[in-house]
């Protein structure tokens, strides 16, 4: 049963370095990028990169104090970003 888990956790290892290398291959093989690929590109893993931690702080939180609360604390606090975001240029 070790080795399974072994396995699984060797596996998902090989596949994040191997996504990190075809990220970097597709910077290599674009001669000029835009401004808004560039642009798009950063938001998106910048994006990824917030969902990720969130997500654990979540479901931890879900843990403490009950699914409702965290949801609306969590989307709560999404929205004040966004108002923040709007206001402050």
């Amino acid at each position: 049963m070790e080795l399974s888990n072994f396995m699984v956790a060797l596996l998902l290892s090989l596949a994040a370095g191997l996504s990190t290398g075809i990220g970097s291959l597709i910077s290599f093989l674009v001669k000029k990028p835009r401004k808004s690929h560039l642009c798009f590109s950063l938001g998106f893993s910048a994006g990824v990169m917030i969902y990720v931690s969130f997500a654990e702080l979540l479901a931890s939180s879900v843990a403490d104090i009950g699914f409702f609360a965290a949801n609306m604390a969590f989307f709560g606090g999404v929205l004040f970003i966004m108002l923040l975001d709007f206001l402050i240029p």
